[in-house]
């Protein structure tokens, strides 16, 4: 009888899994910029990034306001042999009148909470870090900061709602001026028992709260969360899902008494769901239930007693005791006697029957809403089986005798792809506020050393200006006779003595070595009215043992290559006119001739450095055949080249690729190493060398000596060292084991991986730079997995791999710079009017702050030189082919 006249309260599994979906779709609307403003469901972000990752220490005040009673807490958070927390506490009474009083009263009275608090501890001259644990729906911009949207629980104060509560706070405490408070974190107590539970067991990442009231909170995917900048790493949110309904989407499950419940509260046609599950009002609704029956006479033979009419008469805790297996019945008659109702043994099984029906459906309902928060981590980690832990508080879960059962079982029957834990906050929210202001207060005190040791990456302008100042003097030692051997920006003759001007024509061929690739070129050049450039080619690999073997071992493979392209294009027997791009610092005697001054970018050939390297090239090709060696070419030359055949204006080089370098079209009276006076001719400037000797020393960093000391040619090339794609990801490692050395990352594990060089590549950068962590950490050859999987490595508010973008974006700034400064100084030095700058796409293509910081840097530096920047498309293979139909065309000429 009693299942027939409540069947609008048994609800199928059918209804629940319905209830679910509305859930899921509340969370969606609540998540988006667009349908936040009309959601029921408000999906508040906290800041608070993940859980403790077990590094905390300190002593810290927790405050608790939630109900009708107010806790303060200090916790002590040490290390000694393992981490320890020690915890003392003081309940305060939050009376009524106080709770429906000013906001100033209340304020007030929490500060008078905290003093007297302080005193007992006798710790009112300590300015202690504070953890607000606030159990109403506050809106956040960030972690010290709550906006009340609405009071909730039987709290009316007025003057609060729209108000920070964290300012109104201090302003209390400051209008005292007996103590001082460092409040660092104002969180829902959701999140509190979200961090105290995450404290015991790292997989947790959802919180609820099933008591006075009920709520729950989980770890979002910055990328689903439109309230908040950014896509990476994770983010708790508050859900507030009592307010689920508030729209209408369970008006189709809400009976007469709920809708009764709801007039007589004190905020009608809000916190629908709230209403229907939590423990202030369970026991009125079973009340509610009583009092009709009793009137139909289905029970207490239709008598009705003032008491039994009496709203608040019937508790929640008398729906716990009346539920107990053994006593149950014991203690319904008791509790119905009490209320003068006279019951009979067949009423105290009717009423032990409303309040199993009622109860259960609140853990049905919370079982919905939970699966669909399950359901929406699944599908965020993409895995088939979720394996999670949820930490739960409140006394109704903690007091009920079946309730946590009951959900626990209807909860894995709705997901039964998910495998749930159930952790019990055994320590309260109040715990997990301080928590959250321990990991707040440790990484405060971990940025502030961060930004500390990356400052020396960000260069100031003055700075620059000496930078530049001292390149400028190099470049003038390298040009001129008396210091040139001394000079280490070599400055080097290219006797390239013009750019394209429109009427080369003819076949080339072009090679192209300067990495572990070579690249073998036919080049079509037609001249006329529509000229046209045509590129065959093909890449070979140079073996590591051929990069470091002999020279002779070394040009025998280019030939090898040479000959295999000729052999794949059907020109094996013609005799073109061949351009070589050789990107290694070479003094050259001619525009076909030239000494290796030094190997670069891991090569180690012997019997090459101080030789004739063209001539060990023609003796290896001259055992195969007979080609025209018109040009030998370093790649900034071939770059420049390239640009200038499709804007004539083109006069500078520069490369930022595997390496680095730059030339530049120089007048001939500038050039004391060759004679003559009138024209001008290509330098190439070998700027990697710039700062090798010791001019630099006071912008290297502790982490550019580490990378130069371990590389294979130690002392030399320094500036390519702090800007160069071969260097940049290994200063990267470097700054991040230097970091994870001083606990910042990774629990201050080092992971063997990261242990080794180059393994943090610089293209990594780039993907830290194009928001792609997810690509970067599916990477299984990257550090970051091992590393993060030796670490169980997350830290508070900021993910390992966030942590990376902060380093990488602030050590990219200042490295970014950099390069650019010896081109201001070319700029300065008069040669250049309207320039654009060909750049290799090896560095300005993946690199977006690069490019831009690279553009806004020579402006700056160089502010009376109007500078565009067009990018070479072709490389400097063809900039060796057109050369090389320069050098033809000079050639002929002259002849």
């Amino acid at each position: 009888q009693i299942d027939k006249y409540l069947y609008a309260m048994r609800l199928s599994d059918e209804t629940l899994i319905d209830i679910m979906a509305r859930f899921r779709r509340e969370m969606k609307n609540g998540l988006s910029r667009d349908f936040n403003p009309t959601a029921a469901v408000k999906m508040l972000p906290t800041f608070v990034r993940s859980i403790p990752d077990g590094s905390e220490k300190g002593d810290f005040i927790a405050l608790d306001l939630g109900g009708s009673y107010f806790r303060i807490l200090r916790v002590k958070v040490s290390h000694e042999k393992k981490q320890t927390v020690q915890m003392e506490s003081e309940i305060y009474n939050t009376p009524e009148d106080i709770m429906h009083g000013s906001g100033t009263r209340l304020f007030d009275h929490v500060a008078e909470c905290l003093g007297d608090f302080m005193e007992k501890q006798q710790i009112k001259d300590k300015k202690l870090p504070v953890g607000f644990t606030f159990s109403f729906p506050c809106r956040q911009s960030k972690l010290d900061e709550g906006i009340l949207i609405t009071w909730t629980k039987r709290f009316k104060a007025s003057g609060v709602e729209g108000a920070d509560v964290v300012r109104l706070l201090n302003r209390a405490i400051k209008k005292r001026g007996d103590y001082d408070a460092d409040i660092m974190a104002v969180v829902n107590d959701t999140v509190g028992t979200m961090m105290t539970c995450g404290f015991d067991d790292q997989r947790c990442e959802v919180g609820l709260i099933i008591g006075t009231g009920t709520n729950a909170c989980y770890m979002e995917e910055m990328r689903h969360i439109d309230l908040v900048e950014g896509d990476e790493g994770r983010m708790c949110i508050n859900t507030e899902w009592g307010a689920f309904g508030d729209d209408g989407s369970l008006e189709d499950i809400r009976t007469e008494f709920d809708r009764e419940i709801d007039r007589g509260s004190l905020n009608p046609g809000k916190q629908l769901f709230e209403k229907m599950v939590s423990g202030l009002y369970m026991g009125e609704l079973v009340r509610l239930i009583l009092v009709k029956m009793a009137k139909e006479g289905l029970l207490f033979e239709g008598r009705i007693t003032p008491e039994l009419l009496t709203k608040g008469k019937f508790e929640t805790k008398h729906v716990s005791a009346i539920e107990k297996s053994k006593e149950g019945l014991n203690k319904a008659k008791e509790i119905l006697t009490r209320l003068g109702v006279e019951p009979s043994h067949e009423d105290c099984i009717a009423v032990q029957h409303v309040c199993t029906i009622v109860s259960f459906r609140s853990a049905n309902l919370v079982a919905s809403t939970l699966g669909a928060i399950l359901n929406q981590l699944r599908d965020n980690k993409g895995v088939g089986r979720l394996r999670t832990t949820v930490g739960v508080d409140g006394s109704l879960y903690k007091m009920h005798p079946q309730y946590a059962r009951r959900l626990h079982k209807t909860t894995r029957r709705l997901v039964p792809d998910s495998e749930v834990r159930f952790l019990l906050s055994e320590s309260g929210s109040g715990k997990g506020a301080a928590m959250v202001t321990a990991v707040a207060y440790r990484l405060s005190e971990q940025h502030r050393l961060i930004d500390e040791t990356l400052a020396e990456f960000k260069l100031t302008h003055e700075q620059l200006l000496q930078v530049k100042k001292r390149m400028r003097a190099e470049m003038e030692a390298g040009l001129k006779k008396k210091s040139h051997e001394t000079a280490k920006v070599k400055m080097l003759p290219t006797f390239v003595r013009s750019t394209p001007d429109g009427t080369e024509n003819g076949d080339f061929l072009a090679l192209d070595l300067g990495g572990t690739n070579f690249r073998v070129l036919l080049v079509k050049i037609r001249s006329g009215k529509r000229r046209t450039v045509e590129m065959h080619n093909k890449i070979y690999a140079i073996p590591i043992e051929v990069m470091q073997g002999t020279g002779e071992e070394l040009f025998d493979h280019i030939v090898t290559c040479i000959s295999d392209f000729l052999d794949y294009m059907g020109i094996k027997g013609a005799r073109l006119p061949l351009g070589f791009t050789f990107s290694f610092p070479c003094k050259q005697t001619s525009l076909d001739a030239g000494i290796l001054l030094n190997w670069t970018k891991g090569f180690k050939a012997t019997d090459c450095e101080g030789e004739d390297v063209f001539s060990l090239f023609h003796f290896s090709l001259s055992k195969e055949f007979d080609l025209d060696v018109v040009a030998v070419v370093n790649d900034t030359v071939g770059t420049m080249m390239t640009c200038a055949y499709e804007d004539p204006n083109c006069e500078i080089g520069l490369i930022v690729g595997t390496g680095s370098n730059a030339c530049y079209m120089e007048e001939m009276r500038n050039i004391e190493m060759v004679d003559g006076e009138q024209g001008r001719m290509c330098v190439n400037t070998e700027w990697g060398a710039f700062g090798d000797n010791g001019c630099l020393d006071d912008i290297r960093t502790v982490y550019d000596k580490a990378v130069d000391d371990y590389s294979l040619n130690a002392g030399k090339q320094r500036y390519e060292k702090m800007i160069s794609g071969m260097y940049l990801g290994e200063i990267v490692r470097n700054i991040l084991i230097d970091f994870t050395k001083r606990g910042f990352l990774f629990r201050g594990q080092i992971s063997e991986t990261l242990k080794t060089r180059h393994i943090f590549e610089t293209k990594f950068l780039s993907q830290i730079e194009r928001d792609s962590w997810g690509a970067l950490l599916g990477s299984p050859e990257t550090i970051l997995v091992s590393a993060r999987a030796c670490a169980c490595a997350e830290g508070l508010f900021t993910t390992p791999s966030e942590f990376l973008a902060v380093v990488t974006a602030k050590s990219w700034e200042g490295l970014s710079r950099i390069p650019f400064l010896p081109v201001a100084a070319l700029r300065s030095a008069g040669a250049v009017g309207s320039t654009p700058t060909p750049t290799s796409p090896t560095a300005v293509v993946p690199f977006r702050s690069f490019s831009r910081i690279m553009h806004q840097t020579v402006k700056d530096l160089a502010p009376n030189c109007d500078v565009t920047f067009l990018l070479s498309e072709d490389g400097s293979g063809k900039g060796a082919a057109l050369i090389t139909a320069v050098g033809c065309r000079l050639r002929d000429a002259e002849q």
